[in-house]
């Protein structure tokens, strides 16, 4: 059926028919949507006849076609056919304008674009029923604003527009709107449509380079001033404001060489700012003339390039004089002066300048600073005077020269500061000395001690030096005896074997020129290995009261003082273990333990007594230990072996000899006890020790380690 149909209604459409119909008398019926669901009552069938109505329009676009089942039964309910479905289609009315999807369109295309250039795509919508002429579309331009030459085209199909001009210049017209249209049933005069508008934005390019409003600038600035604006200038661009093709980069081409000279671009107005970093001098250059010139932050396209070349300015920089006051040109001068030299000498001194006249007429002197106070300085000349004896030597003279500054005045009261380095030459004013007055001499390793000598003056004045013994009692000479070793330095040697302690041995040094001193040197002989093992002390002779203990001593006493401590410690738990009840051990006690050896690594050697005890040797550390105790321990590199058992105390001792008698302590008892020293076969020994080696077992009041 058709759609938006206009009757009259109810509207025939079809009759449905049985061929029982011949056999049975029929009743038909229908379901489905339009009946017996929504929309309800929109179709109805004739029970007797078949006839299918349709009571009112439908719109396609809301009802496309209705599905409905058809059926045929018999008075009593018999159905002798199977239900039939019934399609009724809704035949597309075009009804429906094509829509676009926006109203206005909002596209941007470079300046300068190519013919052919997409600048954008529209589209539009239509309800009518798909593949048919009802929704073809065709799309076209119906007007252009800015007026003609036309510059855009629509594809009619697929709504793209595009340049048909490569003359879009952003800098003449900025917008283009365009009024398009599109139109169904393939865009025949009756077809239907709707429009829309577009409105294109021209891009923008590089394509116009910065000009300088004006070619030729002149300017001026005051000498010495810095870090001021001096100029700014201006330059035009047709290109879109604030945009990288639009903003002005400044560059001074030529003029700058001194680096007095820097330009910047003002980000708001885009000019080009002229300041002074580096102070201009009047006196050098009275005037500087700049060229600069101005690119855009973006580059230029391959026309703008070829069109112009770089615009350039040409700026007059003028500089202006100043009072500069005088000038302290070299900062640091120097005058040659010997030392000693009498009070109320007279000498060149400092001398500043008028930067103007190039003279030093005018200019009035002043001290600031004398560390000494050795010289005065004349207010008109800047000479000096020397008020007081002056010291090469002196601590505040460096490397020969002693400084004072200086300031300098002229009529306004301008003022500049210099350095005045007085260089003193030198005088043999000093004798050579021997710096180090007390040496130390350790009699067992060493016979002699070096001397060295210096002489504040300068080396012109200074070694050589002769050394010799000052001193008139025969005994000095006779005991001592200096060699020369090099130009500052000698050997001092004794001659006779003497004994321990402190000897005054004077002796002088004169330098190449005959000037001398004599210095009385502390000689100590002393029993040591290094000097820093003896030190001296007032009135007692070195060797006794004036030896120290050196640290291979110190580390000898504490070595023996601990093994004093373990020896004392192994005593007391001896007399513990005496003292205690003897118990009856079961055979099993050290059956699953360990006994405890006290032994690491490689073993040491073992001495077996008869009586199942064994016995470390002794180093030579412990054998001193060991004699503080009691005859008898350890005596003449012989092996004592101790052992208590039962309550007593036995020693075995291998000795060079037959067997002897002698004394140990033995807590239990009391004090020192008398004890067999026997003197063992190795047989005796192997017999001993082999069944024993493998006792882990503690038997009556015996503790057997191994």
């Amino acid at each position: 059926m058709l759609e938006n149909s206009l009757g009259p209604f109810p509207l025939f459409l079809q009759q449905i028919q049985s061929d029982t119909a011949q056999n049975y008398t029929i009743y038909y019926s229908i379901r489905g949507p339009g009946v017996d669901r929504d929309p309800l009552n929109l179709f109805y069938v004739e029970r007797d006849t078949g006839n299918l109505y349709c009571t009112g329009p439908v719109d396609r676009e809301q009802y496309e076609s209705f599905q409905l089942t058809a059926f045929a039964t018999t008075p009593d309910g018999y159905t002798p056919e199977y239900p039939l479905t019934l399609l009724i289609k809704i035949e597309d009315e075009n009804d429906n304008y094509p829509i676009f999807t926006k109203t206005v369109y909002s596209f941007t295309v470079l300046e300068n674009s190519a013919v052919g250039s997409v600048v954008g795509e529209v589209c539009a919508t239509d309800n009518d029923e798909p593949g048919t002429l009802h929704t073809q579309l065709r799309y076209s331009i119906l007007e252009q604003s800015a007026s003609p030459p036309t510059l855009f085209t629509m594809h009619p199909t697929t709504g793209v527009i595009t340049t048909t001009s490569s003359q879009l210049d952003r800098e003449l017209i900025e917008k283009y709107q365009l009024k398009i249209k599109v139109q169904d049933m393939d865009g025949q005069y009756f077809g239907l449509q709707t429009t829309a508008t577009c409105i294109i934005t021209i891009g923008d390019v590089n394509d116009n380079l910065p000009t300088f409003t004006r070619s030729v600038y002149v300017t001026s600035v005051e000498e010495n001033t810095v870090d001021v604006e001096i100029l700014r200038l201006t330059v035009q661009d047709k290109d879109l404001v604030n945009s990288p093709n639009w903003r002005a980069n400044y560059t001074i081409l030529k003029g700058n060489e001194n680096g007095n000279f820097k330009i910047v671009t003002d980000p708001k107005t885009n000019e080009g700012i002229l300041c002074v970093v580096k102070p201009l001098d009047y006196e050098i250059q009275q005037q500087v003339t700049l060229q600069i010139g101005v690119v855009n932050e973006a580059p230029y396209t391959r026309e703008a390039s070829a069109r112009s070349p770089t615009s350039t300015a040409t700026v007059t920089v003028t500089v202006k004089n100043l009072d500069e006051g005088p000038e302290c040109i070299p900062p640091t001068q120097t005058v040659r002066i010997r030392e000693n030299v009498p009070a109320g000498t007279r000498n060149d001194g400092y001398k500043a300048y008028d930067p103007e006249t190039k003279s030093s007429s005018g200019i009035r002197y002043r001290k600031l600073s004398d560390p000494r106070g050795w010289v005065t300085v004349n207010e008109d000349s800047g000479s000096i005077t020397v008020s007081r004896t002056l010291d090469r030597e002196a601590e505040t003279v460096r490397n020969g020269i002693y400084n004072i500054t200086v300031l300098a005045l002229d009529a306004d009261g301008k003022s500049c500061t210099g350095t005045l380095g007085i260089i003193l030459e030198d005088v043999n004013d000093n004798g050579p000395f021997i710096p180090k007055q007390t040496v130390v001499i350790c009699k067992p390793t060493t016979s002699s001690a070096e001397i060295v000598a210096v002489d504040p003056d300068e080396p012109v004045n200074g070694p050589p030096f002769d050394f010799s013994l000052e001193s008139s009692d025969s005994e000095v000479r006779r005991m001592w005896r200096l060699t020369r070793i090099n130009d500052t330095a000698a050997r001092l040697s004794y001659q006779n074997d003497p004994s321990f302690g402190s000897y005054v041995v004077p002796i002088r040094v004169t330098d190449r020129l005959g000037l001398s001193s004599v210095t009385s040197l502390n000689v100590i002989v002393c029993d040591c290995i290094t000097e820093s093992d003896c030190t001296t002390r007032s009135g007692e002779r070195a060797g006794y009261a004036d030896v120290r203990l050196g640290p291979w001593a110190i580390l000898a006493i504490l070595l023996g003082i601990a093994l004093l401590f373990c020896i004392l410690f192994t005593l007391v738990c001896s007399v513990s273990q005496a003292t205690k009840e003897q118990k009856i051990l079961p055979d099993d006690l050290a059956q699953q333990n360990l006994i405890v050896s006290n032994t690491e690594a490689p073993g040491d050697d073992k001495i077996y007594s008869a009586n199942g005890f064994t016995t470390q040797a002794v180093g030579a550390s412990g054998q001193a230990a060991f004699g503080t105790l009691g005859a008898g321990v350890k005596s003449g590199g012989q092996e004592t072996i101790e052992m208590v058992k039962g309550g007593g105390h036995q020693t075995l001792e291998s000795c060079r000899g037959a067997g002897y008698h002698h004394h140990t302590l033995d807590p239990c008892r009391g004090g020192l006890v008398e004890v067999d020293s026997y003197r063992h076969t190795y047989s005796e020994w192997h017999n001993f020790t082999q069944p024993r080696l493998g006792e882990e077992t503690i038997r009556g009041h015996t503790l057997i380690k191994y």
